[in-house]
């Protein structure tokens, strides 16, 4: 399928920060395709599995993390550039790669070491995802990183629209390989922006309603929800309410999803972009909701936050995955010796970098890994139920 003049191409790349022409011809894949495979195949990917989505993450369960919340992201994200023209290969690997930078516990794990760096430039993981692909990870031996193309490494950091003020470790990349931090990025990021919200408001749902933190009773508060579970009961009378459930939430993702694209394509006429760098100038993201739907997902969250996210078995479980990272941090940092060896040996002897390092091994470890490197450095710990 050809490409939409507006779409990110590979032939046109900005390239990367080493150059490897050096004779490497590595099967018939372009740029974007590349940056992809770079990203499954990293040690930081494999992580996600491991990695907290909403509920901390047990073996064996049925519940979402942070890897499997990526595979469903690039799926509507693929879909999504399909349907506008849009480079599909750059649209999946900014999906697949948009997470890599959270800590263990998810957003309580970030909380703990956004205070434990308050005074060392604060941690943010869209920056951190940034920092893991471009120095952290270490897998070829003429640079550091996955030297990612430019329009990756862009997307990356811009998909949430223009960054007006990086923190450190994002103006850290921007200085070595500047991003245009100012415009915002090409419309395959844009899309697999919106791409995370819907996966997550959708599978959000089913994960709180499979914990029975969420009521579905209470679900039909919102019109929407209720107007689909109302078509779902119809077409399916005996189904079921589990099904039901099920289907209502297939058919709100399809909602979304075409909505998504319907505006998308008026928004692009409308501005008359014929290039990738009209959809950057432009002044505003044209990847888009209509206006009903976006009040909708924004009520959506809404009662999200107030029915699970927030929720006092949630916040207690919150709790301690705070503790547990904060004190971890405050146990290295007393003590290296700590810390692996390989860690350890390459820590910085000043400030502020040695407490970024450490921040640097803790925001790549599973959830399991760090209450194991818990109990070893700090000791036991009484954790609350949904551990």
């Amino acid at each position: 399928m050809p490409l939409a003049p507006y779409a990110s191409d590979p032939a046109e790349t900005r390239g990367r920060l080493y150059d490897e022409q050096r004779g490497e011809t590595r099967g018939p894949r372009d740029a974007f395709q590349r940056d992809r495979d770079r990203i499954i195949h990293s040690v930081a990917f494999r992580r996600l599995r491991g990695k907290t989505q909403v509920f901390v993450a047990p073996d064996g369960d049925h519940f979402r993390v942070r890897l499997t919340h990526s595979l469903e992201v690039a799926q509507i994200g693929r879909t999504i550039a399909r349907a506008l023209g849009l480079n599909e290969d750059l649209t999946e690997a900014l999906c697949l790669a948009h997470d890599i930078g959270h800590p263990p516990f998810g957003h309580a794990g970030e909380d703990a070491l956004e205070v434990a760096l308050a005074d060392r430039g604060g941690f943010d993981h869209n920056a951190q995802t940034l920092r893991m692909l471009t120095r952290l990870e270490r897998r070829y031996p003429r640079f550091d990183g996955l030297n990612l193309s430019w329009e990756t490494l862009e997307g990356l950091a811009k998909h949430n629209g223009p960054v007006a003020n990086p923190p450190w470790a994002l103006a850290e990349v921007d200085a070595e390989f500047p991003l245009d931090l100012k415009s915002f990025a090409s419309l395959e990021a844009q899309v697999a922006a919106l791409a995370d919200d819907i996966a997550y408001d959708n599978h959000d749902i089913d994960d709180g309603l499979r914990a029975g933190l969420l009521d579905l009773d209470a679900l039909m508060a919102l019109p929407e929800i209720a107007d689909l579970w109302r078509r779902a009961e119809r077409r399916f009378p005996n189904a079921p309410r589990a099904v039901l459930a099920s289907e209502l939430i297939r058919e709100q993702i399809g909602l979304m999803v075409n909505d998504m694209i319907g505006e998308t394509e008026r928004n692009i006429a409308a501005a008359e972009v014929d290039d990738v760098a009209a959809v950057r100038a432009a002044d505003r993201a044209l990847a888009a909701f209509s206006p009903p739907m976006a009040r909708h997902e924004r009520a959506l969250k809404r009662f999200l936050y107030d029915h699970m996210y927030n929720h006092p078995l949630q916040e207690e479980v919150a709790s301690a995955a705070r503790d547990i990272v904060a004190r971890l941090f405050a146990a290295y940092h007393a003590d290296p010796a700590l810390m692996p060896a390989d860690w350890r040996q390459a820590l910085p002897e000043s400030e502020p970098g040695r407490s970024r390092h450490i921040a640097d091994f803790i925001a790549g470890m599973t959830d399991r890994y760090a209450i194991a490197q818990y109990r070893a450095a700090v000791g036991s710990i009484e954790l609350p139920e949904g551990f």
